[in-house]
């Protein structure tokens, strides 16, 4: 086996992989069906956080929404402006698991009537987990760049943009007090790892 059909299988086992780990328990799931107004969500997916939750829960939503819109932008570029087509397909792996996991956590916020946006400001939320957010800068120096120095610039920010992540997710399992959005935090924490990995990779290869 090849050294490219090896990540090739990697890359299809991440998606697999990447769908499992951002799946929540079918008990989560009320009897009735979903709340009103709540995103819709495949089946054995949450659509609504049941049980208590307190301020810390709301905080990691709102700021994991602004974090992951900034990711998705990145990902778009992935996508369009790849040049190896491991890379291409890891972007788009990617994508799709976390624009469903937006929508998932705005039904969720919408199910406790919260707000589903917060201050997009990551750095001032720095005490709680809050890292600072990937800028206008860093999304601007991608759209400009070009084939392999796009797809090092691009693995490298995505590398950091999961890695925060993976903080902001610890900081939840911490602090947080839902059961639901607690087993979505150890999925993010997992899934992010496990893309990392696969990015280090690529950046190596």
């Amino acid at each position: 086996m090849t050294a490219v059909t090896r990540f090739r299988t990697a890359v299809a086992l991440l998606v697999g992989a990447a769908l499992l780990l951002t799946g929540c328990k079918d008990v989560d799931q009320p009897a009735g069906g979903p709340q009103r107004g709540a995103a819709a969500a495949p089946q054995g997916v949450a659509a609504v956080a049941e049980g208590p939750h307190n301020a810390y829960d709301v905080l990691f939503l709102q700021m994991m929404i602004g974090h992951q819109r900034q990711g998705l932008e990145m990902l778009k570029l992935g996508k369009a402006k790849g040049v190896r087509e491991d890379v291409v397909n890891l972007a788009g792996a990617i994508d799709v698991v976390e624009a469903e996991e937006v929508d998932r956590m705005k039904g969720w916020l919408t199910g406790w009537n919260e707000q589903a946006t917060g201050s997009d400001d990551h750095s001032s939320h720095a005490a709680h987990g809050g890292q600072p957010a990937t800028g206008e800068a860093e999304i601007k120096a991608l759209r400009d760049a070009s084939g392999a120095d796009f797809e090092t610039k691009f693995l490298n920010l995505l590398i950091a943009h999961q890695h925060n992540a993976v903080e902001m997710a610890q900081q939840l399992k911490a602090n947080g007090q839902n059961s639901t959005v607690k087993q979505f935090a150890e999925r993010i924490e997992l899934s992010r790892t496990q893309q990392i990995s696969q990015m280090l990779a690529l950046v190596s290869g």
